[in-house]
């Protein structure tokens, strides 16, 4: 029994070290490295640029008071569509005291001086009537009392504007209605009723009190790095995409690059413009992120390799093309090319390479 257990456990201690002995013997022998290879094809390749931006209204109007005082009443609010000339809102007249104090003033003088030459009139006429003075005279004082009149109806013209802002005269052009100068959508009304607005004049920019835009006229306005504003042009086609609409992609023409540079970043930008072209059955809003894709260089149907399979070193190129297609065990010669476009993934090869070459790319493990 004791010898039993003896062989055992000496059959069990020398598997123990043969295996120990395997385990390291495998890991002492070299690695063995494969590469994926790849076959030059035939194909269209474009560099590109992508620009991030907004889309914009090209025409987009603060509409602002002509007179100061308060909202009394509000006819539109965002979202709703408005006419040229429509009236988005009413204000209310807050008078200043002296404005006020010479517009009573004017009409207590004209007041005086109508009646005045009221009696001087009633005088002259009963005088002529009588023939003891001229038509000539009698025509003096009836016009003494016309103009008179007017002073007085002006005088209280004056008096109703600041008041009330409202002209007798023209109450349709009154300044306390607020008016759309465009045709549009009204994006924004930033004020409620009760809110205080100024008129707009060289010493402050007003109170806004709408914004209205065309949104059937729309803009992408983004930045392009220095690197790249040599490369494209007025007039060049780009594609646009916006980040909220994931399957739309729009047409638009590149029809500004502003001639002067911004640092951002600590790198020179050129504003760029691009007029969209707006399908009928797609709503956009002002202010959607989107970026746009411009086509800087093409070329079409060239012999091309992944760019990961090319060797770059110095002014020189290289490819490795597999010259034994045993599987277990890849041999390649290095060959020099030419390339010239890269697209980021693909490059093309303009010399060194007919495109029936297997070409190595990068290492995968076995």
């Amino acid at each position: 029994m004791r010898k039993t257990t003896k062989i055992a456990l000496g059959c069990i201690i020398g598997a123990a070290f043969l295996g120990t002995f395997w385990f390291l013997y495998q890991k002492s022998l070299p690695e063995k490295i494969v590469f994926e290879t790849h076959q030059p094809k035939v194909m269209d390749l474009e560099k590109t640029t992508l620009v991030t931006g907004k889309i914009e209204p090209r025409d987009e109007v603060n509409i602002k008071p002509q007179i100061s005082g308060i909202i009394s009443e509000l006819y539109k609010e965002a979202g709703q569509m408005v006419q040229k000339d429509e009236v988005i809102a009413k204000v209310k007249v807050i008078p200043d005291m002296s404005s006020l104090s010479s517009a009573e003033n004017r009409i207590e003088l004209a007041d005086i001086n109508l009646k005045q030459a009221q009696t001087d009139f009633d005088r002259m006429k009963n005088l002529y009537e009588q023939k003891l003075i001229s038509a000539e005279d009698y025509e003096k004082s009836k016009v003494a009392l016309d103009q008179y009149k007017a002073e007085m109806k002006v005088a209280r013209d004056q008096m109703n504007i600041v008041r009330e802002g409202v002209s007798l005269n023209n109450a349709k052009m009154s300044t306390t209605l607020i008016r759309s100068t465009i045709n549009g959508l009204i994006l924004d009304v930033p004020v409620k009723v009760g809110n205080s607005v100024i008129l707009s004049n060289s010493f402050n920019d007003g109170t806004t009190i709408a914004t209205v835009a065309d949104m059937g006229n729309l803009i992408f306005r983004g930045n392009i790095d220095e690197t790249e504003v040599g490369r494209v042009h007025e007039g060049m086609p780009v594609e646009i995409t916006i980040g909220a609409l994931t399957d739309v992609k729009l047409e638009a023409t590149l029809e500004y690059i502003s001639p002067k540079a911004t640092e951002q970043n600590g790198a020179n930008q050129f504003e760029i413009k691009a007029a969209i072209s707006l399908p009928n059955d797609i709503t956009i809003r002002s202010g959607y992120s989107a970026n746009a894709k411009m086509v800087l260089q093409r070329a079409n149907k060239v012999l091309t390799v992944p760019e990961a399979a090319v060797e770059f070193k110095g002014d020189s190129t290289f490819v490795y093309v597999l010259t034994s297609g045993n599987a277990s065990e890849q041999k390649f010669n290095r060959v020099p090319v030419v390339t010239g476009l890269s697209d980021g993934l693909n490059i093309e090869i303009k010399n060194g390479l007919k495109g029936k070459e297997t070409v190595r790319g990068i290492e995968v493990k076995e």
